[in-house]
């Protein structure tokens, strides 16, 4: 039994043989190595679809935005067969857009306008009363002011005009006051403040308070006769009437 196993084994291990199995042992080897190339290009075409998808799908999320020219065109279509049955072209889409657009830009125009009309207006107001703040500012000093002067008027005309001559003192007293008030007048013109005396004028209520009438068939009617207290105006504006006598007939 033993002999004939040996012999078995000789005969399988003849250079005939030997060059068999090497043969049938190297092509089980190249089909496997085959397979193997296979199974590693189908996981490389597997791995590019699935790239391939991620690419596509960005570009799939933005198809939408594209897409609302067309949806809005169908349904203009839509509208116009269930109207006349006439569909809507692209070129009449344009045309309706630019029309809103026109009307949007119009009154976007109007109201740019009136932006720009309101600002020149409050431009203007704010030069005028800045203008009016340093011409009228010293309107308070001007009306205390107004009260030295007639103090001064006041005391020349209480002088006796038939004494001033017999007494020496007296006239250089009286030319004093004199002087210091036309001085004190000459101010207030250089600064815009004039004085008001509308003896023998037409009465004006604007710049004149009457205090009583008289008759006087010498003048015409509504004619200041006497004035009581003389009125004053700081560039154009009255700041204190002047109290007046008016005549009637």
């Amino acid at each position: 039994m033993f002999t004939k196993r040996l012999g078995h084994m000789k005969t399988v291990a003849k250079p005939q043989n030997l060059s068999l199995l090497q043969q049938l042992g190297c092509s089980n080897y190249s089909t496997k190595k085959q397979q193997q190339q296979q199974e590693v290009q189908q996981q490389q075409q597997k791995q590019q679809k699935q790239q391939q998808q991620q690419e596509l799908q960005p570009k799939q999320q933005q198809q939408p935005k594209q897409e609302s020219k067309n949806e809005i065109l169908g349904k203009g279509e839509a509208e116009g067969k269930e109207k006349g049955g006439a569909t809507m072209s692209e070129v009449e889409w344009l045309t309706q857009e630019l029309a809103a657009v026109k009307v949007e830009h119009g009154d976007l125009l109007e109201k740019y306008k009136r932006a720009l009309a309101d600002g020149e207006n409050m431009r203007k107001r704010l030069n005028k009363q800045i203008d009016d703040a340093r011409i009228f500012g010293i309107q308070g000093f001007c009306k205390d002011l107004i009260e030295v002067a007639d103090v001064l008027g006041h005391a020349t005309q209480s002088v006796p005009k038939d004494k001033l001559q017999a007494n020496g003192d007296l006239r250089n007293l009286f030319e004093g006051l004199n002087l210091t008030r036309a001085s004190l007048l000459q101010v207030f013109k250089r600064h815009g403040l004039e004085a008001l005396d509308p003896i023998n004028q037409k009465f004006d209520p604007n710049l004149h308070e009457a205090l009583f009438q008289t008759e006087d068939d010498s003048v015409e009617a509504n004619t200041v006769v006497q004035v009581t207290k003389l009125g004053y105006k700081l560039h154009k504006r009255c700041i204190r009437p002047a109290l007046v006598g008016v005549s009637k007939r």
